[in-house]
């Protein structure tokens, strides 16, 4: 956008077009957590797919009298559409954490599910983001002329995942933990909550923290520091060696949901980070020999995107769900997620600036890679020592939750008996 606008994108309203989406799915991230549990999860479900497409839409076809006007309809409509991303988050991770406790089967399984639902769609979405733009410049032939047809086509795209799942939405139906176990429309005992799940929301905030620290600057920044590496290549070969490294996410979430399942969310996490750590470590510290051979650093460089799905990536949202009760779910999930989206800014600004800095190109890789790496062994060290070990079966943290309460004097009116569900769905009872 630089090369057809380059004097109304300036520094300032590039920094704009970058943080809208990013403070409105903050927003909407606190926001619906409080929907999903206040009003129910197919309300929030709804309205998110509508915030989406409302934003993806109104962004495609931004206009102005000027291109600076443009720009700031660009950027209150990525704005809005921030806000439906972020509710996404507390929407899918609840009623997912819901519907996959329906009975055992599902129940035992509930990792992998999590793993294909929550990872899996993220690493296919950077894959899908960095490869529309590069087939739509291969498909103009690069001409200068028709980017203005590439960057609004990318974004019309965008409008495909939630319109394809909105009639499915439209046909939820309301799980069972949450109509015998919310609190809808009441108060909710925040001091209570964090005085008993202080430990859940430190450790699944840090290490969410940690893991998009890591991870979304290194998938951000691949085709940045492939072209450092082999220089002579164009644009688009560039792009898609970015591409392809970010290929390497998708075998991530399904070593770690298996693992997830087998020996638990903690010590899977914890696997994870270590082995990233390790691998990052010895990828910084050979740095200069790597980057000689070509095809290993491309290699290397994805195993360590790898691992990171494999631990964190796989389950921080699952951890997310299972901490705390069907009452506050939605709202902690809200609050742990939105620190998510704080590590991935600060993490981006951090290393634009370490690979902005270091005049030596090998020596700003090399400190990437050691800093991004120190990171994941902080966050190996949070997952194993602060995350607790959660039941898998929701109805027990409820029974706690409710006993809890009760021991403390406070009363509710638990579950839903008001809303209904679509003719012929219901969901009514737990399969044991």
């Amino acid at each position: 956008m630089r090369v057809i606008y380059p004097d109304a994108l300036t520094d300032g309203i590039y920094s704009r077009l970058s943080n809208a989406f990013l403070i409105g799915m903050i927003i909407g991230m606190l926001l619906f957590g409080g929907v999903v549990d206040q009003l129910g999860r197919k309300t929030g479900a709804v309205a998110t797919t509508l915030l989406l497409v409302l934003g993806i839409a109104l962004s495609a076809g931004s206009s102005g009298r000027t291109e600076t006007g443009m720009f700031w309809m660009l950027i209150i409509s990525r704005g809005i559409a921030g806000v439906g991303a972020g509710g996404e988050y507390p929407v899918s991770g609840a009623g997912a954490a819901e519907a996959t406790d329906e009975n055992q089967s599902y129940r035992k399984h509930r990792g992998f599910y999590f793993a294909m639902l929550a990872d899996l769609s993220a690493s296919l979405g950077y894959i899908w983001a960095a490869l529309v733009p590069l087939l739509l410049l291969l498909c103009v032939g690069q001409q200068v002329s028709k980017y203005e047809i590439v960057w609004r086509t990318s974004l019309a795209l965008g409008l495909v995942p939630p319109l394809s799942i909105f009639w499915f939405r439209m046909r939820m139906a309301i799980s069972t933990a949450y109509r015998k176990s919310s609190m809808r429309k009441q108060r909710v005992p925040y001091k209570l909550a964090f005085k008993r799940y202080w430990r859940s929301v430190l450790g699944c905030s840090a290490t969410w923290f940690t893991y998009n620290y890591v991870s979304v600057p290194f998938g951000i920044f691949a085709s940045t520091i492939t072209s450092r590496v082999n220089p002579n290549d164009s644009l688009i070969k560039s792009l898609g060696w970015g591409v392809v490294i970010n290929c390497f996410y998708i075998p991530g979430p399904f070593i770690g949901g298996y693992l997830s399942d087998k020996i638990g969310r903690r010590k899977t996490m914890a696997l994870g980070f270590t082995l990233q750590a390790l691998l990052g470590f010895i990828f910084g510290g050979a740095n200069q020999q790597i980057q000689k051979i070509f095809p290993l650093y491309i290699v290397l460089y994805g195993l360590f995107l790898t691992l990171g799905e494999v631990g964190p990536g796989s389950t921080v949202v699952l951890t997310a769900t299972e901490s705390f009760p069907t009452s506050i779910r939605g709202q902690m999930m809200g609050f742990v997620s939105a620190w998510s989206k704080a590590g991935a800014a600060i993490g981006t600004q951090v290393f634009s600036a370490i690979i902005a800095s270091w005049a030596d190109q090998a020596k700003a890789d090399q400190a990437a890679f050691l800093i991004g790496s120190s990171f994941a062994l902080v966050g190996a060290l949070i997952a194993w020592f602060v995350l607790p070990d959660m039941s898998t079966r929701l109805d027990d943290e409820d029974d706690a939750w409710k006993a809890y309460l009760a021991e403390n004097g406070w009363e509710a009116d638990w579950g839903d008996q008001v809303s209904r569900d679509p003719n012929g769905v219901k969901m009514d009872r737990i399969v044991s």
